[in-house]
């Protein structure tokens, strides 16, 4: 009986080793699908896809996972992947579609509509940490695929760099909040300035600290955004007792907690 082949890729092979493994399996086509802005409590959530050259010509130099490199070196990678990739998506999520379906169902959203913009199938997917189904192609979620295949890295750049783009832009009209330095992440003048403030348009309610500064923190995690947020920082009430009933709200009935699987339990651990 005929055992099948196992092709071992060794971390030590290098940041291409597993598209060039792949290629040689006949997937001349290997996408990788990355997001930016899962952790973060304002600003959309942003999904990149690539498909990369084989070969030579295909290499970048500097590419690496965003997180490891300067914000000058990921602009240089970013127009070197915009200008090598023989495809390339990126996919914008605003912060009401992600209070509104939950955080992970946004992320493998993204991820998909990324790798389905592509301008060239791809043969195969290699997608960071999460699997994504529905993509009618062979797939691999990849754990750290951002430091483990080039197309997930070249993908991982270009959703980070497009969101900082986007959050500097951002900072011009909520200039309360600091976005162009954090970008939306949750540090200590982020979180001084959302106490003083309140949360604007741009946050996610769904998050625990959005929440607890509007005073909706008791509602169910896609209950706590209001149908109308402050146009200016600084016009929420203080927080205190529950609003009262809103459209949409069963009045004399307390909400009930879904149960908290999947998205839901992302964005209640999110901030932790």
């Amino acid at each position: 009986m005929l055992t099948p082949t196992r092709t071992v890729i060794r971390r030590e092979a290098g940041l291409y080793a597993m598209e060039r493994a792949l290629q040689r399996r006949g997937f001349g086509h290997v996408a990788g699908a990355d997001e930016a802005g899962r952790g973060a409590c304002a600003g959309p959530l942003v999904a990149g896809a690539a498909i990369l050259p084989e070969g030579k010509r295909g290499e970048i130099a500097g590419l690496a996972d965003s997180k490891l490199l300067t914000p000058a070196a990921r602009e240089r990678v970013y127009d070197e992947v915009v200008r090598k990739a023989l495809a390339w998506s990126v996919v914008i999520i605003p912060p009401a579609e992600v209070d509104a379906r939950g955080l992970h169902v946004c992320n493998l959203a993204a991820m998909r509509r990324a790798l389905a913009s592509l301008s060239v199938t791809p043969d195969y997917v290699l997608t960071d940490g999460f699997g994504v189904d529905g993509l009618g192609v062979p797939g691999l979620a990849v754990w750290k695929g951002d430091r483990v295949a080039a197309c997930v890295a070249a993908a991982s750049v270009l959703a980070k760099v497009t969101r900082d783009r986007l959050m500097v832009e951002l900072d011009s009209r909520f200039p309360a909040y600091g976005f162009a330095v954090h970008k939306g992440y949750i540090t200590e003048d982020h979180s001084a300035a959302l106490a003083q403030h309140g949360p604007c348009l741009e946050h996610r309610f769904s998050y625990v600290n959005v929440a607890t500064a509007s005073g909706r923190v008791n509602r169910p995690p896609r209950a706590r955004r209001p149908a109308v947020v402050p146009s200016q920082p600084g016009l929420w009430p203080e927080p205190g007792p529950e609003p009262g009933p809103e459209p949409g709200d069963t009045v004399g009935v307390p909400p009930q907690a879904p149960v908290p699987v999947g998205e839901d339990g992302v964005m209640e651990d999110e901030q932790r």
